[in-house]
C-alpha cells in the first residue's frame, strides 16, 4: 500500500501580494502549525482562501504539495532551500507525488479520512508570491502543480502524520488528469477516462467533459486564473 508523510502542516490567513501594479488578495502565504489542527470538510480550523469563488469549500478543502519537487524550484528561483508552505500548500508532504496519486484514493491521515478529488490548478498568485512569472506555466505543463483533497471524516491532523493509502478506485493519476488538461487535449480517449471518474472533483470533470463532446480549446493560461 502506498503511503507518505506530512513534513509540515501548513495554515495562513488572508492578505495580500503585489502583482503588475497592483496588490490582489491571497492567502497563499501559509506557515507551519504548532500541534495537533483539526480537519473539517471545508479545510482546516485557522485557514483561510482569499477568494472562494476559485479556492476552498468540500472538494478542494486541504491543498497538498509534494516535497520532492522543492529541489527544483530551489534552483529556478536561485534560493537555497524552499520553506514549508511554499505554494500555498496545507501539506507538505514527502512520498506521495502526482504521478503516484490517483484521483479518488482513499487515505488515512492523522483522525481523518481523505480522499483525492482533484489537482491543483496553478494560478498566477503563485508567480505573484516568488516573482516568476511563468511559475504556474511550468507547474501545469511538467505536470509538479499539486493535488487536493476532499474530507471523508473529520478530525485532528498533525506535522508527522502518516497518510496510508486504505482504497484505491482508479487508474487516474492526478499526473494524468494534468496532461489531458494542460498538454494534451487532443486525446480524445485519454480525456472520456478521466471524465468517468465519478470521484474527479465535479467542476473540473464538467470542463473536461465539455471537450469529450467538441473539438479541443485553446489551452487555458494559469496565469489568468484567480
Amino acid at each position: 500500500m502506498v503511503s507518505g508523510r506530512v513534513l509540515s502542516l501548513n495554515v495562513g490567513r488572508a492578505g495580500t501580494l503585489p502583482w503588475r501594479g497592483r496588490r490582489v488578495r491571497s492567502a497563499i502565504d501559509k506557515a507551519p502549525a504548532d500541534g495537533p489542527v483539526a480537519l473539517g470538510v471545508t479545510g482546516l480550523v485557522g485557514d483561510e482562501q482569499a477568494d472562494l469563488r476559485v479556492h476552498g469549500g468540500p472538494d478542494k478543502a486541504v491543498c497538498c504539495y509534494p516535497s520532492e519537487h522543492f529541489p527544483r524550484w530551489a534552483r529556478l528561483l536561485e534560493r537555497p532551500a524552499m520553506p514549508p508552505g511554499a505554494f500555498g500548500e496545507n501539506l507538505t508532504l514527502a512520498g506521495l507525488t502526482e504521478a503516484g496519486v490517483h484521483i479518488g484514493d482513499t487515505y488515512t491521515l492523522g483522525e481523518a479520512v481523505v480522499q483525492v478529488s482533484q489537482p491543483r490548478g496553478p494560478c498566477f498568485k503563485l508567480a505573484a508570491r516568488w516573482g516568476k512569472t511563468t511559475l504556474a506555466r511550468e507547474m501545469a505543463r511538467d505536470m509538479v502543480a499539486g493535488f487536493y483533497l476532499r474530507v471523508l471524516a473529520p478530525g485532528a491532523v498533525t506535522a508527522g502524520d502518516i497518510m496510508a493509502l486504505t482504497e484505491r478506485v482508479s487508474d487516474i493519476s492526478v499526473a494524468e488528469v494534468l496532461r489531458v488538461t494542460y498538454r494534451d487535449r487532443h486525446d480524445p480517449a485519454a480525456l472520456q477516462r478521466v471524465v468517468a471518474v465519478p470521484e474527479l472533483a465535479e467542476q473540473w470533470r464538467a470542463a473536461l467533459a465539455t471537450l469529450v463532446e467538441r473539438d479541443a480549446l485553446p489551452l487555458p493560461d494559469p496565469l489568468a486564473g484567480a
